[in-house]
């Protein structure tokens, strides 16, 4: 073509969790059986839809305005209510409806939020990043997404050292994303880590994002703390949806949460520039809105949460069990969402390991895809090829250290206990041949 058409950040929009599932589509064709450790989808594993909530929905099937568009910020009730739920929480921070915005899902949100930042303004995230956020974040400016790193050795916590020399040193930082909990690590931020964040975003001028979207999955001992209770005046808006609590990940509802809007001229026109761009799609699917108040207000919804977080962190359990001993990997038992991320040690992995494959298309074509990968990828493609199971390399959350993540959604206890004994063999085979 006579002039270029690809914008400069197109490089940048890369999202692992998915792409290796065509790896292992191929692999599938070939005659393994195929076992998906690679995704958050709580249905695809097996989780069914309490019978209240589905109730729920079937009763606003028979209502007539479920059916047709909405505000183009949201539902008016449901945004009002959401406010409300702010207020309760305590904090000292106060929302109304008109600062509640929703999305077709975290996915659609994460777009705008960043695909509407003037492109000199970068957002620093942390180190393993979720794909979703570093490869928006990339693609808007048209250089690699800016990170701090998460320490492995500190239960996968932010390292504050050095989130804060990268915003001292690199002023294009406009503002901090944290993820509590994390994804890909399950780390649920204390109070005292993210008010350290707040310091930092004060000093030198910043808003923060937090991705709240599994806010309401935190396992007994660690902190339930929303945005709200511990952003103080410093602008910011946190996202939320109901892909993974109810969960319904198919409805695509999610909703961001600002905060101090007030405080700062320039974030305030930058968040109305977001509800501009909604108005040019008209408005978010309708029927996940109107869910919203009657799950949540239903006396029914705070066991229902207390349950699934209680069962993830059983699993939890069960899976960091599974790989204790294994001197060649280091896991920490996350505190929330449901993932378990697994690091190799250094110096751990090479380029000569294998395993064992019986079928030889198979084997040809391991060989064939693990030239020229990293360490970590080798590994997740012998996985695949001998045993089945898919996983994300660690690398793919633009992350130095090499391992994997794997999911706790397995909802068969059998499968889920050979899927942690199979993993666990495959890892002592792999660094002894």
């Amino acid at each position: 073509m006579r002039r270029s058409i690809v914008h400069e950040g197109a490089k940048n929009l890369s999202y692992e969790i998915r792409e290796i599932v065509a790896v292992a589509h191929q692999i599938r064709d070939l005659g393994q059986e195929i076992t998906w450790e690679n995704i958050g989808d709580p249905i695809e594993k097996g989780e069914e839809l309490a019978p209240w909530i589905r109730e729920i929905l079937h009763e606003l099937l028979d209502t007539q305005k479920s059916y047709g568009y909405c505000d183009t910020a949201g539902v008016p009730d449901v945004r009002e209510f959401l406010a409300h739920s702010v207020s309760k929480r305590g904090g000292g921070v106060r929302i109304g409806p008109e600062d509640i915005l929703f999305f077709n899902g975290i996915g659609d949100a994460v777009a705008k939020v960043y695909g509407f930042l003037k492109r000199e303004a970068r957002v620093l995230g942390p180190s393993p990043a979720y794909s979703t956020h570093s490869s928006a974040e990339a693609a808007h400016s048209g250089y690699s997404h800016v990170t701090y790193q998460l320490d492995p050795y500190n239960g996968w916590l932010p390292d504050l050292y050095d989130l804060r020399n990268v915003v001292k040193y690199n002023d294009s930082i406009a503002g901090i994303l944290l993820l509590s909990p994390d994804n890909p690590t399950g780390a649920v931020y204390p109070r005292g880590i993210l008010e350290e964040m707040v310091k930092i975003a004060q000093e030198y001028g910043l808003f923060i994002i937090a991705d709240e979207i599994y806010t309401h999955i935190v396992y007994e001992g660690y902190p339930h703390l929303h945005m709200s209770q511990w952003i103080g005046d410093v602008p910011g808006f946190s996202m939320r949806g109901i892909s993974k609590e109810y969960p319904w990940p198919g409805a695509r509802c999610g909703w961001i949460e600002v905060y101090n809007k007030d405080k700062d001229e320039n974030f305030a026109t930058y968040v109305n520039s977001l509800l501009a761009a909604k108005r040019l799609e008209v408005c978010s699917t309708t029927l996940p809105q109107m869910s919203i108040p009657r799950v949540f207000g239903d006396a029914r919804y705070p066991d229902h949460l207390k349950h699934r977080a209680s069962m993830f962190n059983a699993r939890a359990e069960e899976a960091v069990e599974a790989f204790r001993g294994c001197d060649a990997v280091i896991v920490n038992k996350p505190g929330g969402a449901f993932y378990l991320t697994v690091m190799f040690k250094d110096g751990i992995l090479n380029d000569k390991q294998t395993l064992p494959i019986e079928n030889p298309r198979i084997r040809s074509h391991i060989e064939n895809l693990v030239k020229n990968v990293t360490p970590d990828k080798r590994f997740v493609y012998y996985l695949m090829g001998a045993c089945g199971i898919v996983v994300v390399p660690l690398t793919g959350f633009q992350c130095a250290h090499a391992g994997f993540r794997m999911t706790l959604l397995e909802t068969n206890n059998d499968k889920r206990a050979w899927i942690l004994k199979t993993l666990r063999a495959a890892i002592d085979q792999y660094v002894a041949s």
